[in-house]
């Protein structure tokens, strides 16, 4: 019952940003289904070990086809009539060389909306070349600036490429030209490139460096760790917690629960003090464990936080309390986000086996019984 239900999706199986992206749009609510590719001589049994932690493809249909043999094109356009929406994350071009480009897709289904997601983007010097998350970022200015003072820049995992830069960007497309093909009655294509996306991420930066108030240094700003009063710190056992007392009544707080009566706490905002004062609330964090920590600072307006691992955090009250994880066919994993206090959202099932439901997907798609024969004999699915 999601926002999204009565949306058909269809995806071609690729990695990473694409597939996260389907699955924000499958927990609120759209049909999704993916072409899975099927090389010669494949057998389901062969790909079903571990699609389970795949939990990033959760909540699909798979039809598993090899897309170069003799009517896997037709087939897929069969099922492109009905759809809302497509799916691909390969490289320019691939689509297009394999019959399956805009062009091809829309002369079909002219209300489709077309959504490519890609590192460099559809064009540009870069656009036919290789990359990952770290790549695409570099590019943007923003893992120049990520890392501590005096090191190299440190890749934010694969967070602000792929899944912030990439999927969310591409979801947040497709949704907006779906709205607006309601209107038109015509589709179009979204081109979702992780290097553009990653550069809007750096929009505030990059707002805050033009006003003199950020520099390209690491490690030396407001909010990249450079100020002692919004960073991480090692506490007496061994872990970590997490201050952001930016605005004045949340550092009084932070001076009071933490005892720093001193005159020299005074002066929150001049940053040739910071280095100094951050080694001194180095120690202090020092003398107390994490959980006495937060016996003393967790809920209160200081903004504090234990720094949790993957395993605590799905443990952690607050966590548990709003759901924010889940156990899905023995995984644990994210819940949907965000929540919708009508439509909400759910997963509507662990990732399944590729070529689950080929031949029901195929059949709701208007093949006949003879014709899924025929792909079988070809062995195009």
């Amino acid at each position: 019952m999601g926002p999204l239900t009565g949306l058909k999706i269809i995806e071609f199986a690729g990695l990473g940003p694409a597939p996260y992206c389907c699955m924000l749009l499958s927990d609120m609510g759209a049909e999704v289904v993916t072409i899975d590719r099927k090389a010669p001589g494949w057998k389901p049994a062969q790909a079903e070990d571990g699609n389970r932690f795949n939990i990033w493809n959760r909540g699909r249909k798979s039809v598993a086809m090899n897309l170069k043999a003799d009517g896997a094109v037709e087939t897929c356009l069969k099922l492109i009539e009905t759809a809302d929406a497509l799916v691909e994350g390969f490289r320019p071009g691939v689509m297009e060389r394999l019959g399956l480009g805009p062009d091809a897709c829309l002369a079909v289904n002219p209300k489709l909306v077309y959504g490519r997601m890609t590192g460099w983007g559809q064009t540009g010097p870069l656009s036919p070349a290789a990359g990952h998350d770290i790549n695409y970022i570099a590019l943007t200015g923003a893992l120049h600036s990520i890392g501590r003072a005096g090191e190299k820049p440190v890749p934010p995992l694969n967070l602000v490429g792929d899944f912030g830069g990439g999927s969310l960007f591409l979801g947040l497309g497709l949704v907006a030209a779906l709205l607006e093909a309601r209107n038109s009655g015509k589709g179009q294509v979204v081109d979702a490139a992780m290097t553009d996306g990653a550069a809007s991420l750096m929009t505030m930066p990059y707002g805050l460096r033009a006003a003199g108030v950020m520099s390209d240094a690491r490690g030396a700003n407001l909010l990249d760790g450079g100020a002692y009063f919004y960073d991480s710190y090692e506490t007496a056992d061994g872990k970590w917690v997490a201050i952001g007392a930016l605005e004045p009544q949340f550092y009084a707080l932070l001076r009071e629960k933490a005892g720093l009566t001193d005159a020299i706490w005074d002066h929150q905002m001049e940053p040739q003090n910071w280095p100094a004062l951050k080694e001194k609330l180095s120690d202090v964090f020092k003398t107390k464990t994490r959980d006495e920590w937060c016996a003393l600072m967790e809920g209160s307006d200081v903004c504090f936080a234990p720094v949790l691992s993957m395993e605590e955090a799905p443990l952690h009250p607050h966590n548990v309390a709003r759901g924010a994880f889940m156990d899905v066919d023995g995984v644990i994993q994210p819940a949907p986000a965000p929540r919708f206090s009508r439509t909400p959202g759910a997963v509507q099932g662990p990732p399944p086996a590729t070529g689950a439901d080929t031949e029901r997907i195929l059949k709701e798609g208007g093949l006949s019984e003879k014709e899924i024969e025929t792909l079988k004999e070809s062995q195009t699915i």
